[in-house]
């Protein structure tokens, strides 16, 4: 289990936006040589000035810049970099991209292709859950893939049912049966996404748990076989299967539950060899029992609120873990306080989360003690069309849950945007929603409230229009 020590002395950050910044503040702060990367679009971002180094990928198509795998390995090498961490989203879970940056003689900074591989399968991860005694959704996970035997399991499996692609997330592949007339029509159309989006059309059976809460468990463990948990996110306020609002800890979890959330989350960890930051996702049930969902092998985006409540820096703690020292400590530091996160997306609520676009004519938010702004753009910054259109991350920390949420609610809505529409207004009124304080939440709470989140506070507005004027 244990490696030698590998000196760290040049990271390059193969990411954009607020991630890359984020990384890039934590290696400065570590004393380390830093290189950002960009495409064509990117060529004036504000993560370039926080790096000694920046090196061109290519065209704004990702698969042209930030998803070329030969091309940011050689924009490493040619800056003198010796290890590469991947941020989220783009290559952060690619096997292919960590094997590749391994052979090319530099340090990944995260989980081993080998453990990334293997539970980039919803299939096999399960299976790997099932053998470590963690709990998991009563199903199918099989190799015969046939209709007939997939029709067969599901009326077995019994109705409301979910089907979902093995491979990928974010929806995509997935769908919720609840008779059996809509079996086949589902098993054809999921099958063809997760082809389509994924390459690989397996797809899993579960029976599908109404009203659930999405918990997962923040992991982490180093080359020496120490692995903790670092306590729990709820993640349950989404929209398509994305998650909008994410807060720690868990309203919901008992001292009792959370202890044996957090048990399992190690357990899974364990069964893989796990090293890095990793995450642990769950289902938790209205009656309290919890179901085993997936690992996320990267650094997740909402592990700010992880960071509040402890006082870790999980980048810092990724860097340590991948020169090869020991964490340092055998339990979670006690909980401190509650956090909650928002994210902060150009997109229009009003009219089906749809993205915008535009020019960011100003970019204005509060600050005050509690608040962090994870952002990646500026005013003067031209929001476009080849990138995911979260604009920042705003999480809060305070005392209690109604301190976080009100504080946060506070800069959403003093927060001057004007230039493009974002999801602002949209994510105050959750925060200000007597059932959100009351910790009355699932993944159904933003279908459920939508007419009392269709009304918006005037003063918002009053604001925008200013800014703009």
């Amino acid at each position: 289990m244990s490696q030698p020590p590998r000196p760290i002395r040049r990271v390059l950050v193969a990411n954009r936006g607020e991630i890359a910044a984020r990384v890039l503040r934590t290696c400065r702060q570590m004393g380390l040589g830093t290189v950002a990367v960009f495409s064509d679009a990117d060529a004036h971002a504000p993560h370039l000035r926080l790096a000694d180094l920046a090196v061109g990928l290519g065209p704004p198509p990702a698969r042209d810049s930030y998803l070329a795998i030969d091309r940011i390995i050689a924009a490493a090498k040619a800056s003198g970099a010796d290890a590469i961490h991947p941020g989220y989203g783009f290559l952060s879970e690619n096997a292919g991209f960590a094997e590749a940056v391994t052979a090319a003689g530099l340090t990944f900074i995260g989980p081993s292709a080998m453990v990334i591989a293997l539970l980039g399968s919803k299939k096999a991860a399960k299976a790997r859950a099932i053998a470590a005694g963690v709990p998991v959704v009563p199903g199918y996970n099989g190799d015969a893939q046939d209709r007939a035997t997939l029709r067969g399991q599901a009326l077995a499996i019994g109705f409301p049912l979910l089907v979902k692609a093995s491979a990928g997330g974010g929806g995509k592949g997935m769908r919720v049966v609840r008779a059996a007339d809509e079996v086949d029509a589902a098993l054809e159309s999921a099958q063809r996404e997760a082809a389509s989006a994924f390459g690989d059309d397996t797809l899993i059976l579960e029976r599908y748990v109404d009203r659930p809460r999405h918990v997962e468990i923040q992991i982490l463990g180093d080359h020496h076989g120490n692995l903790v948990h670092l306590w729990e996110r709820e993640c349950s306020i989404q929209r398509r299967h994305q998650k909008v609002i994410e807060e720690a800890p868990s309203p919901a979890l008992t001292p009792e539950l959370r202890a044996a959330m957090g048990a399992a989350g190690v357990a899974v960890g364990r069964a893989v060899g796990y090293t890095s930051a990793g995450t642990v996702e769950f289902i938790v049930a209205p009656d309290g029992s919890y179901y085993f969902l997936e690992v996320n092998t990267r650094l997740q985006v909402e592990h700010p609120v992880t960071e509040a409540i402890t006082g870790l820096d999980l980048v810092r703690e990724q860097i340590r873990i991948a020169r090869g020292e020991r964490l340092g400590y055998d339990h979670a530091p006690a909980q401190q306080g509650h956090a909650i996160e928002v994210r902060l997306y150009a997109e229009d609520p009003d009219h089906g989360y749809l993205p915008t676009i535009g020019t960011l004519a100003r970019w204005e938010l509060p600050t005050a003690p509690g608040l962090r702004v994870d952002a990646g753009v500026e005013t003067g910054g031209e929001i476009g069309i080849h990138y995911d259109p979260m604009l920042a991350k705003v999480i809060a920390h305070a005392p209690t849950r109604t301190e976080a949420a009100g504080l946060l609610a506070w800069a959403l809505e003093h927060a001057v945007i004007a230039g493009v529409t974002t999801n602002r207004a949209h994510l105050a009124a959750i925060l200000r929603l007597p059932e959100f304080l009351a910790g009355e939440l699932d993944t159904h709470f933003l279908e459920r409230h939508q007419a009392a989140l269709a009304v918006r506070d005037p003063a918002i507005a009053a604001r925008a229009v200013t800014a703009a004027t």
